[in-house]
């Protein structure tokens, strides 16, 4: 690690737990302080409204900034002056003996976020819409509130400049020759949505944000090639299925060569093979019903 990179992790504002007083016994003694300001003022009216308006009432009206109720899976960041303090995650009604503090919430709830879909071309530059669905939720207050202008748009952009990152990489479908044995975004789901999850974790780490899932949720081939990419599909999928026919119709042609030669049923020379494995083969990899021509007489 670097000096530069040391530096800018020391400067990173992270989590520091306040302690805080329960809020109901701090409203306990703030009753009771009002209580004292109301006897003064009643046992020395001469000179105690001269304390309450100077001294006890001000102090009175200030601690009333003193409560913050925190709610189940939200925290505090609290500041003195713009200076942080630290922050409150405990739950319930809290007090502060520090009445100037400045608070500001934020949750801690998990938060689905789903991107636009982008276009991006993939990495045999074919264009492609993609778009994903991260699952995060913040687990540093301090970070997310004051390394990042604004946690939710940050969110946003890196999750949606991961996606196109990755995009890039890998290829739609596999297609090429090149890319076999390889992972494809449409056909490798688990791997991408890992991948995808950690790339875009380390984007958002530094806002203290946690990301519990990312996965793609739409992925098509971009309109102007949709048309064209369907075609190869269906190409490379007539190619396939005519290769397992002539592979089981080989099969099936030895086999029955080997049955015959085995039983002694016919003798056959390589001429009469061979005329038999080519209607065999005809009859078996056609896509139509065949018509067979019966022959009666001799076979020669």
């Amino acid at each position: 690690m670097s000096e530069d990179e040391a530096k800018l992790k020391e400067d990173i504002t992270k989590d520091v737990n306040k302690p805080t007083l329960n809020g109901f016994l701090g409203l306990f003694f703030h009753i009771l302080f009002g209580i004292f300001i109301l006897f003064l003022f009643i046992a020395f009216p001469d000179i105690g409204w001269i304390f309450n308006i100077l001294i006890f009432g001000p102090i009175w009206t200030i601690y009333c900034n003193s409560y913050v109720v925190i709610h189940p899976n939200e925290g505090a960041a609290v500041l003195f002056f713009g200076k942080y303090s630290g922050t409150v995650k405990t739950e319930g009604f809290r007090f502060f003996l520090n009445p100037f503090y400045e608070k500001r919430k934020i949750s801690l709830r998990i938060r689905n976020f789903e991107s636009s879909q982008i276009k991006v071309n993939d990495v045999n530059a074919n264009p492609i819409l993609i778009g994903a669905i991260v699952v995060w939720r913040v687990y540093d207050v301090a970070e997310a509130l004051f390394e990042v202008d604004n946690f939710e748009e940050y969110v946003q952009i890196q999750s949606e400049a991961a996606l196109r990152a990755m995009a890039t990489k890998y290829p739609y479908d596999i297609i090429e020759e090149k890319d076999k044995g390889g992972i494809a975004l449409s056909s490798h789901q688990e791997v991408v949505a890992k991948e995808l999850q950690a790339s875009v974790e380390a984007r958002l780490e530094r806002a203290g944000i946690e990301v519990l899932e990312a996965r793609i949720s739409h992925l098509a081939y971009s309109q102007e090639i949709a048309q064209a990419m369907l075609r190869r599909q269906q190409a490379s999928a007539v190619v396939a299925a005519r290769r397992e026919i002539v592979d089981g119709a080989v099969g099936m042609v030895e086999l029955a060569l080997d049955q015959l030669s085995n039983k002694n049923i016919i003798e056959l020379d390589e001429e009469k093979k061979a005329t038999m494995v080519s209607n065999l083969l005809v009859v078996l990899c056609s896509e139509t019903d065949t018509t067979p021509v019966v022959n009666t007489g001799s076979l020669n």
